[in-house]
């Protein structure tokens, strides 16, 4: 232990978070909220924020995702070995669950800053010498099982975190909840605090990550007595976590002293939901090395040497050549166009307007938006040759999600000849920075208010690929129509006002008109214009929304 201790003991910050995208090899994510964690976590490395990260190690990851040839979506495990990645610690606590003594040990995984300066995420496993079969499996799958299975997780995550972190000597200032997952964390805080709800809150962030109700973890009381017991008295645990059930969302939101949405609006929206909590706002970022790609990272280390500590820089775009900004887009174009048609059965060409869309593929995301008039589509197509590149996994329970893969394969089949559309399977990390990169547009079409954020776009603005997308989560705050891209359909000012169905013709008016009128004649007959709106996107975008600004505020406004 006397390696890590003198180091250790001088963090402040412990974030918590049920996955974090560290490594593509590494299957201990999902989608979003994993990338953004380890973006948290990249971030606070390269400016030397004294943060550790809590994780579960779910050692057969989340599921590689196989399509076939009429888009069905097959799931296979995905397992890692974490000896090839991480260092097993010579720590072990027990958490009790349904009445036995659970062993929890941990990993470390440390990522290293742009400086000397070093976050640890420890990774913890029940996979331990002395544990039962069943609870041996409790780290093994990401988001697995069934509601037992998802509270065994959430106490072994926040409760057995919490002791992990004080077996390891590491002294902690401040415990940041990263979604819900982790808040029975607040229940080991209340229990070595003697229940004091107060000093527990002044020591509790709470970042909420979607406005969608049913995605907030709730479980019944029998359920959590059965499972967890009574760590702390039952009638304490009601007036925290909810009367009927015990909603994890609830009891963050009671016993956190800063509690915020993940963007301007989803704090609005997050507001109408919770209305008797104080809400704020740090809208999200991305990191800046991470998801810029080789040939604009050689660009703008030549141009504007520091952007990647330094974000802001890149509002100095300007400086750079625009034949140079073309060419290096062109370069990430060819690499994404050249690996498409190695794994699939299209033939894109590098020079067609290229439109990308990739993200969970869940009903609120519309997918199929693009597909809503292929009358319209091909009068688009017509106008400039376009091709559509689609990507995302289902969750395996998730049968609207997977009928609209299907859907997309099957409008594929229809436009063949026509429009060249690809679907690429098992999304990750590199797909996604392969994706925001070497598109030409990127497109986002979820049902608003259910956007909470939304960070893909920031990833893309950071390669000069310009946003097309629904008015909501980040892009609201993004959005100078003309000059950073384009929205799509009407601000949630006008949707007010409008019903449903008027507010969805807007959308496809908007969608094919743009599309039609402004985008595809722009990209094939004013390039310098097109330029611009890149530099736009480079300049306005990608030198404010990057994590870097975001921990900035994490800091001096949740942490100090």
């Amino acid at each position: 232990m006397a390696k890590y201790g003198e180091e250790l003991m001088k963090q402040g910050i412990a974030y918590f978070s049920m996955e974090i995208a560290l490594s593509n090899k590494m299957h201990t994510y999902s989608g979003g909220l994993g990338v953004l964690a380890s973006d948290v976590v990249k971030s606070s490395a390269d400016l030397n924020i004294p943060l550790v990260a809590v994780t579960l190690i779910s050692r057969k990851g989340y599921f590689r995702q196989e399509l076939t040839r009429d888009g069905r979506q097959i799931e296979h495990p995905d397992p890692w070995n974490p000896q090839d990645f991480l260092q097993n610690l010579p720590v072990e606590v027990s958490v009790q669950i349904e009445g036995r003594d659970v062993r929890v040990k941990a990993w470390v995984y440390n990522v290293k800053g742009a400086g000397e300066n070093i976050v640890p995420v420890y990774f913890l496993d029940t996979d331990v010498e002395g544990n039962s079969r069943e609870d041996r499996e409790i780290t093994s799958h990401l988001y697995g099982g069934d509601e037992r299975y998802r509270l065994k997780q959430e106490i072994v995550l926040g409760i057995g975190g919490v002791r992990i972190l004080e077996s390891l000597g590491i002294k902690i200032r401040k415990y940041h909840m990263n979604e819900g997952h982790s808040s029975l964390l607040t229940l080991e805080l209340l229990r070595r605090y003697n229940m004091d709800a107060d000093r527990v809150r002044s020591m509790c962030i709470f970042t909420t990550h979607t406005p969608v109700e049913a995605a907030h973890d709730k479980f019944p009381y029998d359920l959590v007595r059965e499972v967890l017991g009574e760590i702390v008295p039952f009638d304490l645990l009601r007036r925290l976590g909810g009367e009927d059930m015990l909603n994890m969302t609830l009891l963050a939101l009671n016993l956190s002293d800063y509690i915020n949405g993940v963007s301007k609006r989803h704090r609005v929206v997050s507001r109408e939901m919770f209305p008797s909590y104080e809400i704020h706002a740090i809208t999200n970022g991305v990191h800046p090395y991470t998801w810029t790609c080789e040939s604009f990272r050689r660009l703008y280390d030549k141009y504007l040497p520091g952007w990647a500590h330094e974000p802001e820089l890149l509002s100095r775009v300007d400086i750079i050549p625009s034949s140079e900004i073309w060419r290096a887009h062109m370069e990430a174009k060819r690499r994404l166009i050249d690996y498409i048609n190695s794994v699939t059965d299209v033939k894109m060409d590098y020079e067609t307007l290229t439109i990308g869309f990739a993200r969970r593929a869940t009903a609120y995301k519309r997918h199929t938006l693009i597909f809503s008039d292929i009358d319209r589509l091909r009068r688009v197509n017509k106008k400039g040759r376009i091709q559509l590149i689609f990507a995302g996994k289902a969750h395996p329970r998730d049968e609207p999600g997977k009928k609209m893969i299907e859907e997309i394969f099957r409008y594929k089949s229809i436009l063949k000849g026509e429009i060249e559309i690809t679907y690429l399977e098992n999304y990750d990390v590199e797909i996604a920075a392969k994706l925001v990169s070497g598109v030409d547009v990127w497109l986002n079409t979820p049902l608003p208010p259910l956007e909470a954020s939304g960070t893909s776009g920031m990833k893309a603005a950071y390669n000069g690929v310009i946003n097309f997308s629904v008015l909501d989560g980040w892009w609201i705050e993004g959005w100078i129509e003309g000059i950073t891209g384009w929205a799509i359909g009407p601000t949630p000012e006008e949707r007010r006002l409008m019903p449903i169905e008027e507010q969805l013709a807007m959308e496809l008016n908007d969608l094919y008109g743009k599309l039609e009128h402004v985008i595809a004649p722009m990209y094939y007959g004013r390039r310098d214009e097109w330029i611009r709106l890149m530099e736009n996107s480079i300049g306005k975008l990608a030198s404010y929304f990057n994590s870097h600004r975001m921990m900035h505020r994490y800091v001096t406004e949740a942490y100090l």
